[in-house]
């Protein structure tokens, strides 16, 4: 009975293994799971896995084991928090995450390890800049991306002179500095970039000094309840019909609902809008919806969505063989990325080479109004690869 036994053990590990010729890729998320941006992890967690699930739960034909560790949104615990995963549980591949801050840390953790790491949000310049690895990419931004086509379209619009504002940390000066870049490119003029403390939200004084500069144009970058207050505070001032306020598209993103009448008509720019109408997108949401209806297709579940694609195209390139990793980054590096927000590809710093499209409010929607700038490629200043 022994010597059958041992056969049918033989038999069935084969028959387990066929079609997989190495383990299962251990994918870590390192994504905020409570506080402010705790909906934010979940939708990139829930865009990655439906992709993951539409390919019969299989990258490459190698099946995936997921480790989770909430981030907590704070720097200080992500070398911590990133070596759970890397050390403790062994993974592959890093999947975070929304912080800058913690990105930074992520991406530290990573390049010590030699870890490859898929970043879903976080879009400090530095991370595809200075601090640019082989190692390290991005499915979704740079700061200076949605500034600078904002830049473009309010040259387009006619507008001459702007004030900027935004808190005063790394996220909000380089969006306004991609803003500037583009509009002074163009023939326009910042006459002045107004700052306060995070997360200050005591607009008025700069709101009465916007007034007095009289520029034709306003461009900001706020983000969850500072960018509710900013919007019906700007309102509220009587400003929002005298002088046009442009913004990042996190200004209307995922916060229409609480900022009402205030938003109706804002124009934003961002790598995603609703009504793309696009049948790579219409099935993306219909999907999600289907899955996950108690959030919204948003720009953070294809980013999500778009961090599994890449690292498919990655694994598809060494047939699953986890363990090359030089050949399945030089893959990554080199993928065409087929995306609910229109085809993109990579730089060879790591970050989208993607079309910025302009949106504008219409009831509870980022409506799409054109592509604001096509293919736009970040300038990685600072980067060595």
């Amino acid at each position: 009975m022994k010597k059958i036994f041992t056969h049918t053990a033989l038999a069935t590990a084969l028959a387990l293994s066929a079609g997989s010729a190495f383990a299962a890729v251990k994918v870590g998320f390192m994504l905020p799971y409570s506080g402010t941006y705790a909906k934010l992890g979940e939708a990139i967690e829930n865009g990655f896995k439906l992709y993951v699930q539409e390919q019969g739960g299989k990258l490459a034909g190698q099946e995936v084991q997921y480790f989770k560790v909430d981030d907590e949104s704070n720097p200080s615990k992500g070398p911590e928090n990133a070596n759970r995963l890397i050390k403790r549980d062994g993974v592959d591949i890093l999947v975070g995450t929304v912080h800058s801050g913690v990105a930074m840390a992520l991406a530290k953790a990573a390049n010590d390890s030699d870890t490859t790491l898929i970043i879903p949000n976080a879009g400090a310049d530095a991370i595809t800049g200075p601090l640019c690895s082989k190692n390290v990419f991005r499915s979704s931004f740079s700061n200076w991306q949605p500034g600078y086509a904002m830049g473009a379209v309010a040259a387009e619009n006619g507008d001459k002179t702007a004030v900027t504002i935004s808190w005063n940390y790394a996220a909000g000066k380089e969006s306004t500095d991609g803003f500037k870049e583009s509009f002074e490119k163009a023939g326009g003029k910042v006459v002045k970039h107004l700052t306060l403390p995070f997360p200050n939200v005591e607009f008025q004084p700069l709101l009465t000094e916007i007034a007095s500069l009289k520029p034709d144009a306003v461009y900001t970058f706020f983000a969850g309840g500072g960018a509710v207050k900013f919007v019906q505070d700007y309102a509220a001032a009587g400003l929002k019909d005298s002088i046009p306020l442009y913004g990042a598209g996190f200004l209307t993103d995922g916060t229409l609902e609480a900022q009402g009448a205030s938003a109706q008509g804002l124009q934003t720019a961002l790598h995603y809008a609703d009504g793309l109408d696009t049948p790579r997108d219409n099935k993306f949401r219909e999907d999600y919806i289907k899955n996950f209806p108690q959030l919204p297709p948003d720009v953070y579940a294809v980013q999500g969505y778009d961090a599994a694609q890449m690292l498919e195209a990655g694994l598809k390139a060494v047939d699953g063989d986890i363990s090359k990793k030089d050949a399945m980054r030089d893959a990554i590096r080199s993928a065409k990325i087929d995306s609910p927000r229109g085809e993109f590809t990579l730089s060879k710093a790591g970050n989208p080479v993607q079309d910025m499209y302009l949106r504008k409010v219409e009831g509870d929607k980022n409506q799409f109004v054109k592509i604001a700038v096509e293919k736009l490629a970040d300038p990685a200043r600072g980067c060595k690869l």
